[in-house]
């Protein structure tokens, strides 16, 4: 009886691992996100007038185009040459990434391809910060420092410099979102080890700050 019910079941079985295998080779797949829109936009002044900080996020999720131009102002390509960025960077290392946090994964922008690159399939928003929030905003942005891009700079200049580069980054973030109408605020209260370990990140990899992204709660 047990041998014919696993020959019932075998079958089954094989079609449960084929499924996991094709929704395994799915995540691995990266999101090519839409060509950032360059004509839009408020006025500069008007930008901010209006930049400040929220702790309310809606429960409406970020649309990828708007995703796509968020993160081009953040630190995206604008230009031919490919190492030029909307954001400066201390010697031109480029050592922040962008990690983006939604309730579908966790992914990794590249700006030269202008895409996101699915690392896992897990929603980690929780841990992005201690605050209660974060996991009601739809969008986190994690921005990690990889001192293997610095070179053989000294620690001294990595610890002034890469902060500074992140807050650059952060600050085309505010301003994008102040032109959009979407509600953000950057954070430093963070559990750096236990979301460095939820990353997987390598020890020459750091956490500076996060930034929580949304809709403004009606």
């Amino acid at each position: 009886m047990r041998r014919k019910g696993f020959l019932f079941l075998f079958p089954l079985l094989v079609l449960l691992f084929v499924d996991a295998g094709l929704m395994m080779g799915q995540e691995l797949k990266p999101i090519l996100l839409p060509k950032p829109q360059l004509d839009g936009g408020r006025p500069l002044m008007q930008v901010l007038k209006d930049r400040r900080s929220s702790r309310e996020f809606g429960q409406e999720k970020v649309p990828i185009q708007v995703l796509s131009n968020l993160l081009w102002a953040a630190f995206g390509i604008n230009g031919p040459d490919p190492g030029k960025r909307t954001a400066p960077s201390a010697r031109h290392w480029q050592e922040t990434d962008i990690y983006v946090a939604t309730s579908e994964g966790l992914y990794l922008y590249d700006a030269k391809a202008h895409q996101l690159n699915l690392l896992q399939k897990a929603d980690i928003r929780a841990i992005t910060g201690t605050q209660p929030y974060v996991k009601e905003a739809p969008i986190n942005l994690v921005y990690v420092v990889d001192y293997a891009k610095t070179g053989k700079a000294a620690e001294e200049e990595r610890q002034l410099f890469c902060p500074a580069d992140v807050g650059f980054i952060s600050e085309n973030v505010y301003l994008f979102c102040a032109s959009e109408g979407l509600a953000t605020v950057v954070r430093g209260l963070i559990d750096r080890p236990a979301l460095a370990k939820a990353m997987q990140l390598r020890p020459d990899q750091k956490i500076i700050l996060s930034q929580s992204i949304g809709y403004p709660k009606r």
